[in-house]
């Protein structure tokens, strides 16, 4: 089995997965609040998924190598690093899907309603694989999940409103 799927991976996973998602997310609820275009979502979201993804991937490395300094520890944080990256990217990238698919295909459809049933059931699945992790009920790790991730996107979006109401956007 890929190193990637092994259990000892799972929290970077998890952890990559759920600010990917939350942050992706509160970047598309902000503008969306703001009243801006699908195009500053997509400027936005993904400068931000790759910049803060490369961001989480290179701290989930630096400070497992900083616990140790054996080589297998280095090969571990190498590939903590990577799965914390790789799933900020890829799940990170679920608030972003409508809009790019809207731009490449003129979905015309109410983007941010599927954005939130989509971003939705992605946290609520990675709360469940949380939930295997910390071996908690799968209902109550992805009720947390979901229930965090929308407090986010709600305080994100809560600010975009209100910045374009005092500047006039």
């Amino acid at each position: 089995m890929l190193k990637f799927l092994d259990r000892k991976f799972l929290p970077d996973f998890v952890y990559g997965s759920i600010d990917g998602i939350i942050t992706t997310f509160a970047v598309v609820a902000g503008v969306e609040g703001g009243g801006l275009s699908p195009a500053v979502i997509l400027i936005l979201g993904l400068s931000n998924l790759v910049a803060d993804g490369f961001s989480m991937g290179v701290s989930k490395y630096l400070s497992e190598k900083t616990e140790s300094a054996s080589k297998a520890s280095k090969h571990k944080a190498l590939l903590g690093g990577l799965m914390t990256f790789v799933a900020f990217l890829v799940l990170g990238s679920i608030p972003l899907l409508i809009y790019v698919y809207d731009a490449l295909f003129e979905f015309a459809c109410n983007s941010f309603a599927w954005t939130i049933a989509l971003t939705s059931l992605a946290l609520a699945l990675v709360g469940f694989l949380k939930s295997l992790f910390l071996k908690e009920s799968c209902i109550k790790a992805a009720s947390e999940t979901l229930l965090l991730g929308g407090v986010a996107a709600g305080i994100a979006y809560l600010i975009g409103f209100l910045l374009s109401y005092l500047l006039r956007v």
